[in-house]
């Protein structure tokens, strides 16, 4: 299965955790979960879901039809299988957690982590974006010379991009740990630690990744 793959069955077998859900719905809870850069279609939806029905992780249940049409209307809920599966999946934590293609997912789903795994993926993905960072601004420093403004301009963004993410990443590990301390603290959906309003994982520009 390819990494894209893993990340879409992950997701819909989070979503699906809320309550069964159609195949419209999903992909545009997916979307939105995914950013606006990485619009999923039905061409890769439904491929992951057939899959996900083979291995009994989630099943359909159909409904009766509206009067204006003739055809079912299909919904998909997670199996027990699913929910074993879901819990094993985010308790993973490795490497992948907190590459650019699984971040957000991760994090979507964090209120059904605990607070050890969650310190792994967030400390991750702040040393992951770290070297990247340090690549970027070595890059930067070698090539200002041979491009020209806009080039450079580019590079810019990318390096402000990253430095932008490490310091919310940071914000959100310190406010896990004093969450965590014997003596309470802040919570980390406490607004210091994370923009208020809808929380959307910051995407780093890196025009050299």
């Amino acid at each position: 299965m390819t990494r894209r793959a893993e990340t879409i069955e992950l997701a819909v077998l989070g979503l699906l955790h809320e309550g069964p859900m159609h195949g419209y719905e999903l992909r545009k809870r997916l979307n939105l979960m995914l950013g606006w850069g990485r619009v999923l279609s039905y061409g890769s939806l439904y491929p992951t879901l057939k899959k996900m029905l083979r291995g009994n992780l989630i099943e359909e249940v159909s409904h009766v039809a509206a009067p204006t049409t003739r055809r079912p209307r299909i919904t998909y809920q997670v199996t027990e299988s699913g929910h074993a599966a879901f819990e094993r999946l985010m308790t993973e934590v490795g490497p992948t957690a907190w590459e650019d293609d699984t971040f957000g997912i991760r994090f979507a789903f964090f209120e059904r982590t605990d607070m050890e795994s969650r310190l792994r993926v967030l400390e991750g993905r702040r040393s992951r974006l770290q070297e990247r960072l340090h690549r970027i601004q070595a890059e930067l420093t070698m090539t200002q010379k041979e491009v020209d403004r806009y080039a450079a301009e580019l590079q810019r963004h990318g390096v402000e991009s990253v430095e932008r993410e490490v310091d919310w990443l940071s914000r959100l590990i310190d406010a896990e740990r004093r969450a965590s301390s014997p003596d309470g603290g802040t919570s980390p959906t406490d607004t210091t630690a994370a923009p208020t309003g809808d929380v959307v994982t910051p995407r780093a520009t890196d025009p050299g990744r």
